[in-house]
């Protein structure tokens, strides 16, 4: 495939990043065709922001139209499906904001669906895409940090407080596939415990501990209500230490060459010490890119040569499996539940079906 014409629908708050950066590869063969919002005071900035792109109200009809090869979808989350269903049944190339579906049933739909047209089916997992998670990669992947034992991940602001869906399926998202991208697999079990401050039923503050099989345990704060913004994972080695800090404007990595070792061999409870390093913290040089334009570009690239994209929607189905999981555990007190268990499969992220804990 030559030039690749993309419609966008969804101009709210991700929607005019997203089409920043698609019109922004127009020198490689890119046309940002049409911009689809409902709300008449979102289109009237799309087409004063793009005064060359066709803006137009309605969604579906945008995802019928023959000069639209693939669409871009930057919707709420309870509208995913039957936009990416739409639009995947009348041939087009999909990427979707995070999460890919509000249900594991509607997002493995999906999948199966783009499996069986050949086409390009890519979850908005914008941080697998950063230059920083991509070298934290290379560094657990090479074994320098030793042995995982443990990471922790904490992602908290002040809002926005969402009207669709709480803090779990708000934020969380990100960190469940950088750290299934890390450690390449998905959790066995979730549990979860929340609370509700603001919006009666709708948690703000979320902690969810995934247990993967590999044996790290994997701990993750997410929050509205909080008076900084932290964006930061720490992940712990048997040998060194990672900190990942997303809001660092320079230096994003750093490692730790610290660690706590137990004795090999003692005689007595006297000459048992426990010994402490203390060794060097480097901070790698990383080159520092947009996230967002590596992948619009990386969905363009998967649409021209076949490919299938790292944030496909395989990944985003075990995402939604992950959240959907925690939902459970959330409407259980905090019980842990098995990614397995048959409830997970159609639990929903959906504000008003949030308190209903599913039969199937």
């Amino acid at each position: 495939m030559g030039d690749v014409r993309i419609g966008l629908i969804g101009y709210g708050y991700w929607g005019p990043n997203l089409a920043r950066n698609v019109s922004a590869l127009a020198g490689d063969g890119v046309e940002l065709a049409a911009i689809a919002d409902r709300d008449a005071a979102q289109r009237m900035r799309a087409r004063e922001a793009f005064p060359g792109v066709e803006v137009v109200e309605d969604g579906m009809a945008l995802i019928q139209r023959p000069d639209v090869d693939a669409v871009v979808i930057a919707t709420p989350v309870g509208s995913h499906h039957a936009l990416a269903r739409a639009a995947l049944m009348a041939g087009k190339h999909v990427m979707v904001e995070k999460p890919l579906a509000a249900t594991v049933a509607e997002a493995e739909e999906l999948v199966t669906l783009a499996d069986q047209k050949g086409l390009v089916l890519m979850v908005g997992h914008v941080f697998e895409y950063s230059d920083a998670v991509e070298y934290m990669k290379e560094v657990v992947d090479s074994g320098e940090l030793g042995e995982i034992l443990y990471i922790r991940s904490l992602r908290v602001n002040l809002g926005l407080y969402q009207r669709d869906i709480n803090v779990l399926w708000d934020l969380a998202p990100h960190d469940l596939s950088i750290v299934n991208f890390l450690l390449g697999n998905e959790p066995q079990a979730v549990s979860a415990v929340g609370r509700a401050h603001v919006t009666p039923g709708v948690e703000d503050i979320v902690n969810l501990n995934l247990h993967y099989e590999s044996s790290p345990l994997v701990t993750v704060v997410v929050s509205w209500l909080d008076p900084r913004k932290i964006r930061e994972m720490t992940v712990i080695g048997s040998r060194k230490m990672l900190v990942y800090d997303d809001v660092s404007a320079i230096e994003k990595i750093k490692i730790f060459d610290k660690g706590v070792d137990r004795p090999s061999s003692y005689s007595s409870f006297g000459e048992f010490h426990y010994s402490y390093r203390y060794g060097d913290i480097v901070t790698p040089m990383i080159r520092i890119r947009e996230p967002l334009s590596t992948e619009c570009q990386h969905f363009v690239d998967c649409i021209r040569h076949g490919k299938s994209p790292r944030s496909d929607g395989h990944s985003g189905a075990r995402v939604v499996r992950g959240l959907s999981a925690a939902q459970l555990s959330l409407q259980r007190d905090g019980a842990m539940v098995r990614l397995d268990d048959p409830a997970v499969r159609t639990v929903s992220g959906r504000i008003g079906t949030l308190s209903v804990e599913s039969t199937a």
